[in-house]
C-alpha cells in the first residue's frame, strides 16, 4: 500500500509517517497541493490512499480534491481529508466532492491508523 500525506506541516507529516511505518506501507509527502498533484503525477497515480489537508498554500485541500476526482487517471483514489473539528460544513463539502472519509486534527495514532485502514476498506 502507498499513502500520499498532503499537508503543510511537517510535524504532521512525520507523526503521519511514524503510523504508517507502523502498518509497513509505503509513504509519500507533500507539502501542498500542487505538489502533491506533481507526486501523483510522477507516482503515475499508483497511490492506494491520499491523506488531505485542507489549508495548505499555494493549492490547498479543497483545490487538490477537485483536481483529483476530475481526473479520470486519479478519481479512484480514495481521499482523507484531515482538517480541524470547527470545520465541520468544509467536511461535508469535501465529501460532497468525493473525499471517503475525514480525520480531525488533533488526532492520536490509533485514530490515524483506524481511518487510514477504513478508508482503505481493510481489517486491522
Amino acid at each position: 500500500m502507498r499513502i500520499l500525506s498532503v499537508d503543510d506541516s511537517p510535524a504532521t507529516r512525520h507523526f503521519i509517517k511514524k503510523a504508517i511505518d507502523v502498518l509497513g506501507f509505503d509513504f509519500l509527502e507533500a507539502e501542498d497541493g500542487k505538489e502533491g498533484l506533481e507526486v501523483l503525477e510522477r507516482e503515475n497515480g499508483r497511490i492506494d490512499l491520499i491523506l488531505l489537508d485542507r489549508h495548505m498554500p499555494k493549492m490547498d485541500g479543497m483545490e487538490m480534491l477537485d483536481a483529483v476526482k476530475s481526473n479520470e487517471h486519479y478519481k479512484h483514489i480514495p481521499v482523507t481529508m484531515v482538517t480541524v473539528e470547527l470545520e465541520r460544513d468544509e467536511i461535508h463539502k469535501a465529501m460532497d466532492k468525493g473525499a471517503k472519509n475525514y480525520l480531525i486534527k488533533p488526532f492520536t495514532q490509533e485514530n490515524l491508523i483506524g481511518k487510514i485502514m477504513e478508508s482503505l476498506e481493510m481489517e486491522l
